[in-house]
């Protein structure tokens, strides 16, 4: 949520910032309510000191024994006016805190300007891609072949967007969140949590979920309560309406299910596990002081690419332009994979300082060295999502006889096991 009192003061600036990430941005909204608002305070106020005076005068007349009757009237008519004005103000309160959940967070002073993925600048590359000599198949083909992946028995139970890993798949899968869990939490700092993964509204609200994303998230209506999307949601939530007595910066990292309708992506990737409605993810989130947020954001990316490294697979590093941010998020980096059976790159983790964005909304606050509490920096980064590293492993490390060589720094995890085949 963006400061109230920062878009009051500098409200153009704010709109043409906005502007470059969202066509929608609706300052004027938000300045109208707050404007309400306001008014209706003021009036309340010298209404409320009108009926202090005349309350005052009543006393005085009833002492001295004087007709009080026009008096009772006023004070009446002054209650009953001051009620239906609190009635108005709690219902311009809800207006304006709708309008202000409704706006995105400012992109970052360094975002580049752009109008879409096309205009996201390449800031590294690791590695080159697998140079085969034969036709490289794309997962569904090598999955289906060695029996690991199931995507007609997934349709069967569930519709389509789901996919079953089996035998050596859902091992590979096991093996890839031990790997990372263990790397994050033993040489990169971050504590482990198991999360709930279920949530509630407040919890959605906090991250920013809610309320503009709801059609793409799963809920369990008669409980009120949502499927997570992504861990950074119960995770963010660790704090919410706390002050942090943890000395700055906390690393969390979690391993969760997430769940998405992918309603705005209808018709993309159908095929195959690249855009699916339940899939497996290793989270990580920082809470930084805002003073060193963004070298911390460097180092979260980092994290990331220190799976991708040891893993041996070729990626890039894209920095995300105004309009292609998230609502949330001040400046992000994506990791895409190379996918030698498609020939394409696969974004498999996103890198995001949300800066007090998201602190802001869900009240979570730190003390300063003064012993001053401000809202601390969020940040969060996939480290990394399941399916598409497993589309990359599959795809990149294929042999021409069909079977699939596993990536060394995961051998031990699959009892030494050397291929899938």
């Amino acid at each position: 949520m963006l400061d109230l009192r920062t878009i009051r003061d500098d409200a153009d600036a704010i709109g043409e910032r906005l502007g470059t990430k969202v066509a929608d941005a609706d300052v004027t909204g938000v300045l109208s309510a707050d404007r309400q608002r306001r008014d209706l305070i003021s009036e309340v106020e010298t209404l409320k000191n009108q009926r202090n005076v005349a309350s005052k005068e009543l006393g005085r007349k009833k002492k001295n024994g004087e007709d009080t009757s026009g008096d009772q009237v006023t004070l009446r008519e002054l209650g009953d006016r001051i009620k239906d004005l609190d009635q108005e103000v709690r219902e311009v309160d809800v207006k304006l805190n709708d309008a202000l959940l409704r706006l995105p967070n400012l992109p970052h002073a360094s975002a580049p300007v752009g109008a879409g993925e096309e205009d996201n600048p390449v800031v590294r590359t690791y590695g080159s891609p697998p140079e085969l000599d034969f036709e490289p198949k794309p997962h569904w083909d090598i999955g289906e072949a060695l029996g690991i992946l199931d995507f007609e028995r997934a349709a069967r139970m569930s519709g389509s967007g789901f996919a079953m890993l089996m035998g050596d798949g859902a091992r590979l899968q096991r093996a890839l969140i031990r790997f990372m869990l263990d790397v994050h939490t033993r040489e990169h700092g971050y504590r482990e949590v198991a999360p709930p993964y279920l949530v509630n509204d407040a919890a959605m609200t906090g991250t920013g979920q809610l309320p503009k994303m709801a059609e793409d998230m799963y809920r369990a209506e008669e409980d009120s309560l949502w499927l997570i999307p992504t861990a950074e949601v119960p995770v963010t939530n660790f704090y919410r309406d706390e002050v942090i007595e943890d000395s700055l910066p906390v690393y969390l990292t979690a391993h969760t299910p997430c769940f998405r309708r992918e309603a705005g992506a209808a018709g993309r990737d159908t095929r195959g596990m690249i855009r699916v409605h339940q899939f497996e993810k290793v989270e990580m989130v920082k809470f930084a002081d805002p003073r060193t947020s963004y070298q911390e954001l460097e180092t979260l990316v980092a994290d990331a690419e220190d799976i991708l490294q040891r893993l041996g697979l070729c990626y890039r590093v894209v920095e995300l332009c105004t309009s292609d941010l998230s609502f949330a998020a001040a400046k992000c980096y994506d990791i895409e994979l190379w996918a030698a059976g498609q020939e394409r790159w696969l974004e498999v983790s996103s890198c995001s300082n949300f800066e007090d964005f998201q602190a802001r909304r869900a009240n979570i606050r730190y003390r300063d060295e003064n012993g001053k509490t401000g809202f601390v920096h969020t940040l969060n980064g996939s480290g990394v999502a399941l399916p598409r590293l497993i589309v990359a492993i599959l795809e990149n490390f294929q042999s021409a006889d069909g079977s699939v060589v596993i990536p060394e720094a995961i051998r031990h995890y699959m009892d030494g096991q050397q291929r899938i085949g």
